[in-house]
């Protein structure tokens, strides 16, 4: 009796074993395949020249060419979305004069890496000023890090997302935060991003993109359960970079 139960835990033991190594094999699989490709206007902005010198190391790096920023963007891609999608909005940042930086998140998942920034503050000692954000599951993240981090950033954006329910910075003088998102997102709801504004401090700035979508706030295609956009990629593009300069103008005002 004894030896049939233990050949049957061991039996059981191994199953589980199978399953738990094939279940990971999935997951590792499907997190590791990007949602969509890099558009071509994304793929343009990852040249350098003669205003923005692009690197890549373990993020993708814009410099502002023959200046040294003093103030910086750290930027968190959304869930498996690929970080070059960003790479049109990191380069407007560096146009106008800021370093920004997107970080290549493990498995293209920002919440396996939600402290990544602390290696980039860290990279860059002479920037004083710092934001961060991301889009949709990288927005979360870097509300999660602001909030977990206080004064090692100054200003925050969340786009197309919102924090943890868990994630109060409602009594936080010391942070400037922007939220931006579209009234036809299909996946962060507007009113699911409107209905998070306890947890911001009351100097939250939301930004509303009148027919703005999920997708449109990077360059990489359609996205699943997204509902179509009813202006321009570029439309909605031009009003999130608005949105992130007159954050950055706001915790840096000089630069």
């Amino acid at each position: 009796m004894l030896k049939r139960l233990g050949k049957a835990f061991r039996r059981l033991g191994i199953f589980l074993l199978i399953s738990l190594l094939i279940g990971t094999s999935v997951f590792v699989i499907w997190a590791a395949t990007p949602s969509g490709t890099p558009m071509p206007e994304a793929l343009a902005a990852l040249e350098s020249d003669e205003a923005v010198q692009v690197t890549r190391s373990d993020a993708l790096i814009f410099a502002p060419v023959g200046k040294a920023p003093k103030a910086g963007f750290i930027y968190y891609p959304g869930g498996r979305v690929p970080p070059e999608a960003y790479a049109p909005t990191a380069r407007a940042l560096a146009e106008a004069g800021y370093l920004a930086v997107i970080v290549l998140m493990p498995l293209n998942l920002a919440i396996l890496n939600v402290n990544a920034a602390d290696a980039i503050i860290a990279r860059y000692p002479n920037v004083r000023v710092w934001a961060i954000g991301g889009h949709s599951l990288g927005g979360a993240m870097a509300a999660r890090y602001a909030a977990q981090n206080a004064g090692k950033v100054q200003g925050l954006a969340v786009i197309a997302s919102y924090p943890e329910s868990s994630m109060d910075m409602s009594a936080r003088t010391d942070l400037a935060v922007s939220v931006i998102y579209g009234t036809r997102d299909g996946l962060a709801l507007p009113e699911q991003v409107e209905g998070a504004r306890a947890l911001y401090p009351a100097s939250v700035e939301f930004v509303r993109i009148e027919g703005g979508n999920h997708a449109q706030f990077g360059w990489y295609g359609k996205q699943d359960r997204d509902n179509e956009a009813t202006i321009s990629h570029a439309e909605q593009q031009a009003q999130t970079t608005a949105a992130l300069l007159a954050l950055m103008a706001r915790i840096a005002p000089n630069e």
